[in-house]
């Protein structure tokens, strides 16, 4: 190839290049700038997706909470700017809530309120409180050792206290059933002394009954004495053996 041909060739190539370099950069910005808005309008876009999924009709804060999120990004009463509310949010979202987390530390004020109320509420120590503890258990095992020698001491009795009671029925029975009896002897002998049927309502019928057992009753009473002295007799005697044979 010639020398002027060749020169030719380069100054073409060169300006090629030049023209290349030149027209690039500002390309490179405009593609740049165009990738920029591209992810705005994605963003965007998905917003606007996400809206339209929430076919639930909730509140925005009660659809955070049930995607487990903050409620409200952005105080809606005095109350959400609280410390007790912040910790609250804190404690339950974490870092995703954007509270700071020095707010859960308490203040030296609170720490002294809270170290006044424990030393009134709980004045004791802990070594204090597991003695007392211990004593509290030994006393409670104390009493059920204690109740259950009892329980077992009366169960051993049960089988006597079942004889004894069944005695008394029967004693009671019997004695029922005697008072029936003497009852309708009573009645007999009162119609066997006006020697016709009479009613038992009748005034004379009840007249009589009334007599015949006060008789019955000085009978009995008249009885009584004399098995009470003929007992008393019995003891003199006894006793008088006692003393002859010391004697």
């Amino acid at each position: 190839m010639n020398l002027p041909i060749r020169s030719n060739f380069i100054r073409c190539n060169l300006l090629a290049s030049l023209r290349k370099y030149a027209t690039t950069s500002p390309e490179i910005e405009q593609n740049e700038q165009v990738l920029i808005d591209d992810t705005d309008d994605v963003q965007a876009r998905e917003a606007e997706i996400e809206k339209k999924r929430n076919k639930s009709k909730l509140s925005p804060a009660h659809y955070n909470l049930v995607n487990g999120r903050r409620p409200y990004v952005t105080p809606k009463s005095t109350a959400h700017l609280t410390v007790k509310y912040n910790r609250k949010m804190y404690g339950i979202y974490g870092v995703t809530s954007g509270v700071n987390p020095s707010l859960c530390w308490p203040t030296k004020a609170e720490i002294q309120e809270k170290q006044e109320y424990e030393a009134v509420a709980y004045p004791f120590t802990i070594r204090e409180m597991i003695d007392a503890a211990a004593v509290r258990r030994k006393e409670e095992q104390a009493r059920i050792e204690e109740r259950d020698k009892e329980v077992a001491a009366k169960f051993h009795k049960l089988d006597q206290w079942k004889k004894e009671l069944n005695a008394k029925i029967a004693k009671k029975t019997a004695e029922v059933q005697a008072a029936k009896l003497k009852k309708e002897r009573l009645v007999e002998e009162v119609r066997r002394h006006f020697g016709f049927t009479l009613d038992p309502r009748d005034e004379r019928f009840q007249e009589m009954l009334a007599k015949r057992e006060k008789e019955q009753k000085k009978k009995e009473k008249q009885a009584r004495m004399e098995a009470k002295e003929k007992l008393m007799i019995a003891k003199l005697q006894q006793k008088n053996v006692e003393l002859n044979e010391k004697a």
